[in-house]
């Protein structure tokens, strides 16, 4: 007998449980129906709002990072200046190289209107060859920068060993 009762307790909870969800489903489907027609009558306040861009403005002297012909093993750090031209503050979120051999490092602090910045850019000038990498830089602006890191680095110099022993005139032979 008791086992009876308890399942249907378990099945009356069930149903309960059952009918509230097909009410809370009826009522948002209501609530989204509702919605669509604010937006509706609103569109381009609503779309206008949720697109705002940033009027901040990154602008760099060159896009172009140029090592030009270099030693290997030589000085890696080099610096891209750039400008905030627009009218509100930068920020940089991110700056990251195409590959682990160069690493950029930025500012973290935002960048007023008509201020300048440095980038730094490192390469890895233990590595000989040509250098064609890239630095893409993400900021509040919305779209992305990408900086083009070019040049060469020389091959290793050989060190040479020590000389042969050459016939000296005071040992003889």
């Amino acid at each position: 007998m008791k086992q009876i009762l308890f399942s249907l307790l378990v099945m009356v909870a069930f149903n309960v449980n059952a009918q509230k969800a097909k009410t809370t489903t009826a009522k948002n489907a209501a609530d989204v129906k509702k919605q669509e027609v604010v937006q509706q009558a609103a569109p381009a306040e609503t779309a206008e709002f949720v697109m705002a861009k940033s009027k901040a403005k990154m602008s760099f002297e060159s896009l172009t990072v140029d090592y030009g012909t270099i030693e290997y093993g030589s000085e890696p750090l080099r610096i891209a200046k750039f400008t905030n031209t627009g009218t509100e503050p930068l920020v940089i979120n991110n700056a990251r190289g195409s590959c682990g051999c160069t690493v950029p490092k930025w500012p973290t602090e935002p960048i007023a209107p008509g201020q300048s910045a440095n980038l730094e850019i490192r390469y890895d000038t233990n590595r000989p060859g040509r250098i064609s990498k890239s630095v893409t830089v993400s900021t509040n602006e919305g779209e992305d920068h990408v900086l083009q890191v070019v040049g060469e680095v020389l091959p290793k110099k050989e060190e040479t060993p020590v000389p042969p022993a050459q016939p000296n005139i005071i040992k003889g032979n």
